[in-house]
């Protein structure tokens, strides 16, 4: 898009005439002593929630509705109705009864599952625009997911169309894509915490090593390819893990939870949470330890976050975040097919281990200008590593025939280990800044809420690569002795800058109407600058010559990428939207640097760029039903790939341009609603079903065009089934997913034997069946569960490198207990 082009188009944005939304303020305070309360949920009966009282008890919200009924909620207190006439009430002051009598926990827990339990993002929600796009929000706390472990297959059982790795059985690391998108650690979504990047690289390396606990989690936040405008240029969208809020009505509450599982699992989650006049904070500690459910396999992981708030006035407030996380995973290495199918859960690895250290900090002040105007400032940075140490096959070139994965670790006569291992170190070091102000404003008479905001960023990362010990412990140290005679030596750094500025506009039609444009323009500048080492062997393996090469790559790039978003809500039960953003993705350091000699880059490596297309229906009627059913559609341009050339190198490359389009739908409806009973029972069935398809539609390699894209199953399924009475709950979920491809070139499984089995291939269809429980009483909570009852063998990953190569199995049946104390 040329700037002019934009000009011309935010020119006739601007010309647009709007109608204004009637504003609703109050506060909410305690009949017993006049103090205002915090946490209260304010409802409309119909449609859901609108708001929460801040600290001071004050809340707002917007509605073009002229009668509403609004409830509000707490725990800790009577639940208060009342009508109204909004063209006459602007301001509302109400105040809550203690509870009439003292109810036990499981009748609050009770009283809290009746209420309203799948969310929506707002329109506006503090500084952010989400109007015309597709959201989807995950009420942690209400999930029947085994919390413990991080079960990504449960807990993002109602997002629609994700592909999920399932092979870490502790939920140290998130993988999750979808429409087409590698699950890798998340690369391809902006991850947040709390509005701030979490990632090791935003632009470099957008990898996510760190995973925030769902045991601390209140919501997570899903915004699809539209999120490109305010959040990143990805083509995922964004995902953000929002943090427990500090108990606003007391001092101090202690939570702990305790959970065993199979193969020696072990965690402890604690937490303490509480607010004192201005003060509030809350902070956890997460300790992971476990065997893991092949040989080989151990880990054990530390994680610590603290969060302290202060607010100066009802209108301005400024708090700190602090988050650590120190892990260590020994790899039990890939498999090949014929490996998987004699034994899935076997390891002949018993060197390679991984280790992860991410420090993250935040800074963030919020400030109301007036009623209509809200800044936030986020100013955050990570110091973090991640090193790998191991043995992934024969690292000289004489050894380069042989299948790597099913290549034993091969001894010297007394017992040591012939050859060094591999070492892998990566060191990020970024920080950055980003400010948005959101005012409502008058045009032609009229409201309309507009965001402008902008976000600078740098980072300055490093990676190393040499040779490493022979022995078997979790040893990262590079030996320079060892670098001398060894192949796979490197040493980079990556100095990578982002500056960016984005806006969006609402504008009201009419009441039912409503178009929201956007625009974000980027300055990118990422660098690659370092050493490596071409190497020349005897067949004995002893250095012939050695020859230095330096690399220094310098991506300087700008643009700016439009979207527009609309929706449609003839009533209260119905919302049709569709939004239309372009995306962009710059190439990483991982792209264009290799850490194997059978890894080929392509020099002339470029970004990927295109557009997302959704157009979908939503709503909730009642607390009968709640859906969403969309299509949607990506243009991805230049997509970044794996080519194989007849020699078994791997070719990092633009490897096309594609189209992947379909259907997603969730669905969930209240059977004890369907039936009118109304009573301490529960029943909800949910059903999660997408169906996509994908081409190759240009491509400059033979053998690509017209072939499916990788990592997209066609048939994407997620049925669940959740019961209850009263304070005993249940889940029953069941997940298939058809077979998917992982190379742009459709490679079936490699030969018996051959140099690329495990690597190339598909990943077959797989089912999953998990069973979940909880009991509450008083204080007290129990969970317990069962993963994969079936007991089904199943992988859902080939690695090319790290943790592999090869297959990577899936856990197989698995248990779970939990204890909770609450005080």
């Amino acid at each position: 898009m040329r700037l002019k082009d934009f000009k011309l188009i935010v020119a006739l944005i601007f010309s647009v005439s709007i109608f204004a939304q009637k504003n609703i303020t109050g506060t909410v305070t305690f009949s017993k002593n006049n103090k205002p309360i915090a946490n209260v949920k304010v409802y409309d009966k119909v449609s859901g929630l609108l708001a929460t009282t801040n600290s001071l008890g004050n809340f707002e919200f917007q509605t073009i509705k002229k009668e509403l009924t609004l409830v509000f909620f707490s725990l800790e207190y009577n639940v208060e109705e009342i009508t109204l006439q909004t063209d006459t009430v602007s301001k509302l002051n109400i105040v809550l009864k203690d509870l009439t009598e003292n109810l036990t926990e499981v009748e609050i827990t009770a009283r809290k599952a009746r209420v309203f339990e799948l969310k929506r993002l707002k329109d506006v929600e503090g500084t952010a625009i989400y109007a015309g796009k597709k959201t989807e929000v995950i009420l942690v706390e209400q999930s029947m997911a085994n919390l413990a472990s991080n079960n990504a297959r449960q807990i993002y059982s109602q997002v629609t169309g994700l592909n999920i790795y399932q092979n870490d059985d502790a939920g140290l690391q998130l993988n999750i894509g979808g429409r087409g998108l590698d699950p890798n650690r998340t690369a391809n979504f902006n991850t947040r915490q709390n509005g701030y990047d979490i990632s090791a690289d935003v632009l470099g390396y957008p990898e996510s090593y760190y995973t925030p606990p769902a045991e601390a989690l209140e919501e997570i936040q899903v915004i699809r390819g539209a999120a490109s405008l305010q959040y990143g240029t990805q083509f995922g969208g964004l995902i953000n893990f929002k943090m427990k809020s500090p108990n606003p009505n007391k001092p101090i509450e202690f939570i702990t939870r305790n959970t065993i599982g199979s193969f020696g699992l072990y965690t402890n989650f604690t937490s303490l949470s509480g607010a004192k006049d201005k003060w509030s904070y809350y902070t956890y500690f997460n300790y992971k330890k476990g065997d893991g459910f092949r040989p080989n396999s151990q880990f054990e992981s530390k994680n610590v976050f603290a969060y302290l708030g202060y607010q100066f006035t009802d209108k301005t407030s400024l708090s700190g975040e602090v988050t650590y996380l120190r892990y260590l995973a020994q790899q039990a290495g890939g498999l090949t097919d014929t490996m998987f199918e004699e034994n899935a859960l076997q390891s002949n690895r018993t060197r390679n281990w991984f280790e992860v250290d991410w420090l993250l900090y935040n800074l963030k002040f919020k400030h109301e200008f007036s009623r209509k105007t809200k800044f936030t400032f986020n100013l955050f940075g990570l110091d973090a590593s991640r090193r790998a140490v191991g043995f992934r096959g024969d690292p000289f070139p004489s050894g380069l025939n042989k299948n790597p994965i099913n290549t034993e670790d091969a001894k010297n006569i007394d017992g040591s280990f012939f050859y060094n291992r591999d070492i892998l170190i990566g060191n990020f070091n970024n920080w950055g800044a980003e400010a948005r102000l959101l005012t409502k404003y008058n045009l032609l008479g009229k409201e309309s809420v507009f965001l402008i905001g902008s976000k600078y960023y740098s980072a300055t990362n490093a990676s190393k690569q040499g040779g490493g010990s022979r022995g078997v412990s979790s040893d990262f140290s590079i030996f320079d002795e060892v670098n001398s005679n060894y192949p796979n030596v490197s040493d980079f750094k990556y100095p990578n800058r982002n500056l960016s500025v984005f806006g969006e506009n609402i504008f009201r039609i009419s009441d039912k109407l409503s178009f929201t444009p956007g625009f974000r323009f980027e300055q990118i500048k990422t660098e690659s600058k370092g050493v490596f080492f071409n190497k020349n062997y005897d067949n004995s393996n002893n250095i012939i010559d050695s020859q230095e090469n330096k690399d220094n790559r310098v991506f300087d790039r700008d643009f700016i990428l439009l979207g527009l978003g609309i929706s449609y809500k003839p009533n209260d039960f119905v919302e049709l939207f569709c939004n239309v953003s372009q995306n962009y993705r710059s190439v990483t350091f991982n792209d264009i640097r290799s850490v194997s000699p059978t890894f080929i880059i392509d020099p002339e490596i470029s970004d990927e760029e295109g557009f997302t297309i959704d157009l979908g229906l939503r709503g909730k009627y009642r607390k009968l039903l709640s859906y969403d059913v969309g299509v949607f559609a990506v243009n991805y341009n230049d997509r970044i790939g794996t080519i194989l050339d007849n020699r078994a190198n791997r070719i990092r490359t633009n490897a096309g341009d594609a189209i992947i389009y379909g259907v997603e739908s969730f669905v969930d409806w209240n059977i004890m609603d369907l039936l009118q009973i109304n009573s301490d029972y529960k029943l909800n069935l949910g059903l999660n079903f997408a169906y996509i398809e994908s081409e190759y539609t240009k491509s400059k390699r033979n053998g690509v065009e017209g072939n499916q894209v990788e990592f997209i199953p066609k048939v994407n399924l997620k049925a669940s089934l959740r019961f209850g009475y009263k304070n005993l709950l249940g889940s029953i979920q069941y997940s298939y997913l058809s077979e998917q491809f992982t190379d742009a070139f459709e490679s079936g499984r490699a030969l018996k034997g051959g140099s690329r089995e495990g690597v190339v291939g598909e990943i077959p269809e797989y089912d999953i069946l998990d069973v979940s429980l909880s009991y509450s009483y008083k204080k007290f909570k129990l969970e317990t569960g069962i993963n994969n009852v079936l007991d089904n063998s199943y992988f859902t990953r080939r690695a090319t490198g790290y943790p592999g190569p090869g297959i990577i199995p899936s856990a197989p049946r698995n248990w779970y207990t939990t204890l909770q104390i609450k005080f």
